[in-house]
């Protein structure tokens, strides 16, 4: 259950009385007209299933932009558009989409598979254990189905690991790619986090847009020549 309550902000589309006009109107008449006026009682509150969808529809705007200027930077370096959000249950004002998921080789570790994230929110990523919104349940990655024949670089599943920790309630951004694994054992293949690259399988994390971009490149780069062109970003 949401730790927040929600209502709609009136209609941009309605005209503001400008203060001189409010001002003329008391001269010449003594009153003032409040009508147009915001009183708590005029609030719709929104439900949390509203809240939510709303999150869900500017976060899969945002990540199918990203993804557009991903794969407008070079012709030789593309992503699969993987467009998936989840929201927070104790916040449903926040969340998180992927973007896309690709394989990167590393210096012990070949054909590595990762998926790049976009959340609205601050927090404490790969940690083992911790709280969410500074007190509860901590937050998994969402897990959703991909569909079949999309390609063999592609997740099936997210990670159903505790992955945010101390997240912080107002609206900001974080970028970040995590690398996955299939699962040991179970009948149903699905996509963990990845640990054996790093103790919490975060291969980047960053709030400034361009950085992440960049990085996303530099894994999708799969040759030293696209890798130096990738570099030679500002």
């Amino acid at each position: 259950m949401s730790m927040f309550r929600y209502y709609a902000a009136k209609s941009k589309g309605q005209a503001l009385v400008p203060a001189k006009a409010i001002h003329t109107n008391f001269l010449r008449t003594g009153r003032i007209n409040r009508q147009d006026d915001w009183v708590a009682e005029e609030r719709r509150y929104l439900t949390e299933e509203e809240v939510a969808e709303r999150t869900g529809k500017r976060l899969e705007k945002a990540g199918r932009k990203t993804h557009q200027r991903l794969n407008g930077f070079h012709r030789k370096i593309r992503f699969p558009e993987i467009i998936f959000h989840k929201t927070l249950a104790t916040a449903p004002h926040l969340g998180y989409v992927h973007v896309t998921a690709s394989k990167a080789d590393f210096a012990d570790h070949k054909d590595v598979t990762w998926g790049f994230y976009i959340a609205n929110f601050s927090a404490e990523i790969g940690a083992e254990s911790g709280d969410d919104i500074d007190a509860g349940k901590a937050v998994v990655l969402p897990a959703e189905p991909v569909a079949a024949g999309a390609g063999d670089s592609i997740t099936e599943q997210a990670a159903r690991e505790h992955f945010f920790h101390h997240v912080k309630p107002g609206y900001s951004r974080m970028y970040f790619a995590v690398a996955m694994k299939n699962a040991e054992g179970g009948e149903n293949r699905r996509q963990v986090i990845n640990r054996d690259i790093r103790d919490n399988g975060v291969l980047f994390r960053t709030a400034d847009p361009k950085t992440a971009l960049k990085n996303v490149l530099m894994l999708g780069a799969r040759n030293a020549e696209l890798r130096k062109i990738v570099e030679a970003i500002g």
